[in-house]
């Protein structure tokens, strides 16, 4: 495969003959586009009779009047159907994202402290600490002081319930 790359100065000059021809393109539907105009206008508009006195005129204005009123009130029931048209649209897309619901992904299982989970929710400028036992008081736990004599040794103990189960014996 030994396809041969374009020079950049061969590159820049096709690129530039297309944007010319582009420009031609651009221009050419301008020059139709007033052409085309013109010709509506002198088929639709003819050029109004200003020949004659003030009140043949005064006519003329009149009905020039009541055909702008015309079309104003067109263009408005037009523009007005199609902003109903657009919100029946932006409605139905509603409803159809609606019926078909917004599909949530699969939850992945994420090792996460408390307090980096509420960072992550509320961001970094709030803090926010979730060390609970930080928060509980301090107890300090009371020792009982059992009488040294009641302990005592463990043998004489012994030997003193020894001397009690032979007094059941006897008994």
């Amino acid at each position: 495969m030994s396809e041969k790359k374009m020079t950049s100065s061969r590159r820049h000059h096709l690129k530039s003959l297309i944007l010319q021809i582009a420009l031609n393109w651009i221009e050419q539907e301008k020059k139709d586009l007033v052409v085309a105009k013109e010709a509506y206008m002198a088929e639709h508009c003819p050029a109004p009779e200003t020949s004659g006195d003030q009140a043949a005129l005064m006519e003329v204005c009149k009905k020039l009047h009541a055909a702008i009123d015309k079309i104003d009130e067109e263009r408005y029931d037009a523009e007005a159907k199609v902003a109903k048209t657009n919100k029946e649209i932006e409605d139905l897309k509603i409803k159809v994202v609606d019926l078909i619901g917004v599909k949530k992904p699969a939850l992945k299982k994420v090792r996460m402290s408390a307090d980096s989970m509420l960072q992550a929710l509320l961001g970094s400028k709030h803090k926010v600490t979730m060390d609970l036992r930080s928060n509980l008081k301090q107890v300090k736990k009371e020792v009982k002081e059992e009488p040294t004599e009641a302990v005592g040794d463990w043998r004489k103990n012994i030997e003193d319930k020894a001397d009690r189960k032979k007094m059941f014996e006897t008994s």
